[in-house]
């Protein structure tokens, strides 16, 4: 028997018709839309076609008990409430029935008041948890909605320091964006969340930033630098490194720990400090490969593109010295990807 009145809905699940007909009647009489159902088979079929309020359902019943509707309702119906109805007053089959998630317990025989009371309560304690549920749902919004504006500034701020470099040394903008988007595609490939994700993709781009302090007589030279100028391009790391010190930005200290390590090597033959192996930052590490194949792939005013293949065998002969030779295999992987960020980005005057 099925009804479509706008107040709560009750599903009463009993074998004994008897049994479901008084608390049918019972709880009609109170002003809730009741269904019934004679097994929990049955119950299970109206639960796909109806959203109840509260399930009423005997425990020992032929087929699947009740304890065993109650488990899968908590599982695919969360948000229902049960109580659960038995004739045998045992214990244990009470503390089960609580930690599966029923909302009451009523033995037979059982005064009509207490049904509707158990129903009553169980309903109240459904409507309070729903409402948690919500406040906790509009609070983790609101968190989210935040951090992502906290976010956005550091974006913002990062972005417009990167900029500052863009007019004084000849990699060019869509240069920058590219290592960001690169870093960021390996990143994912070792399984970074994505707050981190995002921060790789800003933070890379400001790699070369300690390069503001470097005369552009050296930094703007076209030809091979001289190893007195070469000394002197070499602090452009450590300058970074100071630009970005003293942040409790997350963000801003991921970007200075790759701005002072995107020039160290594997085998500690780099430099400012010569760090080796897993002493350089796996951020730096990242930038280190992705750095090194987009100068490579592209023209600069010291000498024209390398095609990919040739630039990747180059690059090949550096892994265990230059680079990490996990990461390395991670970026050939990932390679794809890579060309689609090329075809994407492109420099302005190709």
């Amino acid at each position: 028997m099925l009804q479509n009145i706008q107040s709560p809905k009750l599903l009463i699940v009993d074998d004994e018709p008897v049994i479901s007909d008084i608390i049918f009647q019972c709880l009609s009489g109170e002003g809730y839309a009741c269904d019934t159902a004679n097994s929990a088979e049955q119950a299970l079929t109206l639960l796909e076609q109806i959203d109840y309020h509260l399930i009423i359902s005997d425990i020992m019943m032929p087929g699947k008990s009740g304890i065993e509707l109650l488990e899968e309702v908590k599982k695919k119906h969360p948000d229902i409430a049960i109580i659960m109805v038995t004739a045998v007053d045992d214990r244990k089959t009470a503390v089960r029935a609580l930690q599966l998630g029923a909302y009451g317990y009523v033995i037979k025989p059982f005064e009509l008041n207490e049904i509707v009371l158990s129903t009553v309560n169980a309903l109240e304690r459904r409507r309070l948890s729903l409402e948690s549920k919500k406040y906790e749902a509009r609070l983790e919004n609101d968190v989210r909605e935040r951090t992502q504006e906290i976010h956005q500034r550091e974006e913002e701020i990062c972005l417009r320091l990167t900029s500052a470099c863009e007019f004084r040394d000849e990699e060019t903008g869509t240069h920058i964006r590219r290592i960001g988007l690169y870093s960021a595609v390996i990143g994912a490939a070792l399984g970074w969340e994505k707050r981190t994700l995002d921060e790789i993709q800003i933070a890379a781009c400001m790699h070369d930033i300690g390069k503001i302090g470097v005369p552009d007589n050296v930094l703007q030279k076209p030809g091979r630098l001289t190893p007195e100028e070469f000394e002197i391009i070499k602090t452009h790391p450590s300058i970074g490194a100071q630009i970005l010190s003293g942040s409790d930005i997350s963000l801003i200290n991921m970007a200075k720990d790759i701005a002072l390590s995107h020039h160290e090597k594997w085998n500690g033959s780099g430099y400012p400090k010569g760090l080796v192996g897993e002493d350089i930052p796996e951020t730096a590490r990242i930038v280190a490969i992705v750095d090194v194949y987009d100068a490579l792939v592209y023209k600069r005013v010291y000498r024209p593109a390398i095609p990919e293949e040739e630039a990747l065998d180059m690059m090949r002969k550096d892994v265990g010295t230059h680079f990490d030779p996990r990461l390395f295999d991670i970026f050939i992987k990932v390679l794809p990807q890579i060309r689609d960020i090329r075809m994407r980005v492109r420099e302005e005057n190709e």
